[in-house]
């Protein structure tokens, strides 16, 4: 599926903002547990569940850091891989 084109960044960023701005992401994301998790159906996918939200979204931050070189694949992908 090729990127959203309103998603697409140009120009330099700010690391450690972007950084810092994962990361309150993530810990969002996680502290809220399931029942902090979107009802609203994924765009492409539909209807998805709090599991499968986490799933999603692991997979995908794991996509993106890998296809960064931040992480590599000696590395584990945790549990949802």
């Amino acid at each position: 599926m090729p990127t959203d084109k309103s998603l697409i960044i140009l120009g330099g960023r700010d690391f450690v903002a972007e950084q810092r701005r994962l990361l309150d992401w993530v810990d969002r994301f996680s502290s809220g547990g399931p029942e902090q998790c979107t009802t609203h159906p994924h765009s492409f996918f539909g209807y998805m569940t709090p599991l499968e939200w986490a799933i999603m979204g692991h997979k995908h931050l794991d996509h993106h850091l890998r296809q960064f070189g931040t992480l590599n694949d000696t590395e584990p992908a945790g549990p949802f891989r």
